[in-house]
Parts: C-alpha cells; structure tokens; sequence
C-alpha cells in the first residue's frame, strides 16, 4: 500500500512553529487524511517546551482551506458523519487547548471547515483577499467541526446565524469590523505580520500565556463566580514561579525579562 502524501507541513524556526495545510490544487480541502496529519502535527507541538507559538496558514495564494472534501461527506451515513464530526472537533480541540499562542494566518478562502479552523485558533489575521463563510447549509448540513459553538462566542448570536443561515461569504473587512478577525494586511504582509504578533506573545511569560488561555477557555463554559475563583487561583499560582520574580525585577530594574517558564 503506497504512504498517504503529506498534505500538512510542520516547520519550527526559533521556537515558532509553522503549520501548513498543503493541498493547494485541491484549495487546501480537509480530507479525513489531511485531518488525520493536522491531529499529528498538533500532537508533535503540544509536548515540545522549544516551540512558544503556532502559525496555522493555508499553501498558495487562494485559499486558507476552501472547505471539507465534498466528495468524501457526500459518501456519509449517519454513523460515519458523527465519526467525521467528532474527529475533527478533537483535532481542532487540541490545536484550541495547546498551551500555546496560535494565530490563524488566513490567506484567500476560509469556508466551511477552513472557517472553523480559523475558528480554533486563538487569534486570526487576514490578508484583505480573504473570504470567510460557512455554507453548510447550501449542502444541506450544517458546520460540524465546532462553527455553530465558536462564531456565536466570537461575534455574537445574531451574526453568527446569518452566516450559518445564509451560508453566504464575508470579506475580510467584514470580518474585521464584526470580530472575527484581529487584524487585516495586505496578501504579501501576511506571514510577516503573524510572526511578528507571535513574538510579541513570546516574548512574555510563557507560564502566564498558557494560563491566561486556560482561564479565557475554561471561562467560556462556567458561571462568573466559578471562572473568577479560577482566575484567582491561576493568579496564585503563578505567584510561585520563577517567571514571575524575573518579570517583576526586570520591570524594577528597567531591563528586558529573561524568562525560563518556571
């Protein structure tokens, strides 16, 4: 049996590492393969201490990801649609609870499960020939990877029903103003600005950066009173490293944190 093409790249350069969804003749489509290898790539990232920050970007000038492979939804029963849901909810779960800053840099379409991709990534930036959509429905679904749980908490229930509802396309200037998106750069700054913001990220406590996304994600599901104990006791915790006692002298002493994550 021949091995399965690579279709997700994984580069680490200085403690940032890269992932690239890379099936550009097919708009970078995820197929259960393409899936299966993002799942890998987030599980070879998650344990290394070296790496502080993700990118997540789509290979060529078009597209993000354009969407799930139709052609293998359209062979679903109901059993192997749950199967097909659930894996790539878990996929993305793990790249949403890394530990770690990942920014979605998302160049051209980001439809369907692209969307939902982007979704997953703690913050997005567009280049301005980006379109993001969810058009499930024109399919006679409905977004299966997290889309109907995450756009409502980004940008609100209303608009995030319209998208799902509709099924139709924004651009990157919509999503922009709604808050989908961070920030909007043209097609030639767009790698430049999300290593440039994941250093900026990296640069801090590493220790506090994965705290601070514990706290913003355990948040989203508990009460207030429950999340603000828990604020209170990751602020606690963090009280006892060494991170800490760095980042508080350097402030001090007016010089730049050398931080150890302990």
């Amino acid at each position: 049996m021949s091995e399965a093409p690579q279709t997700v790249k994984l580069e680490v350069e200085d403690g940032l590492a890269v992932i690239t969804i890379d099936r550009p003749d097919k708009l970078n489509a995820l197929n259960a393969e393409t899936i299966a290898q993002l799942g890998r790539a987030v599980a070879s990232v998650a344990p290394d201490d070296s790496v502080r920050g993700v990118i997540v970007t789509g290979a060529g000038p078009k597209a993000f990801v354009a969407g799930a492979d139709i052609g293998e939804l359209a062979r679903m029963g109901p059993i192997t649609g749950i199967r097909v849901s659930r894996q790539g909810q878990d996929v993305f779960r793990g790249l949403e609870r890394l530990g770690k800053p990942v920014i979605g840099a998302v160049n051209g379409f980001a439809l369907g499960g692209g969307c939902e991709l982007a979704l997953a990534c703690h913050l997005r930036i567009a280049s301005t020939n980006a379109r993001f959509g969810l058009p499930e429905v024109k399919l006679g679904i409905i977004p299966g990877y997290g889309g109907t749980v995450r756009l409502p908490r980004l940008v609100g229930r209303g608009r995030a029903l319209e998208m799902i509802l509709t099924g139709e396309m924004i651009d990157a200037a919509e999503a922009h103003r709604i808050g989908l998106v961070n920030r909007v750069v043209d097609p030639g700054s767009l790698m430049d600005a999300a290593r440039t913001l994941a250093r900026t990220i990296m640069a801090n406590g590493p220790i506090a950066i994965a705290l601070a996304l514990e706290a913003v994600d355990r948040a989203a599901a508990t009460s207030i009173e429950d999340a603000l104990v828990l604020e209170s006791d990751l602020f606690g915790l963090l009280a006892a490293t060494d991170d800490m006692r760095e980042g508080m002298n350097a402030f001090l002493d007016k010089r730049p944190p050398r931080f150890a994550a302990r």
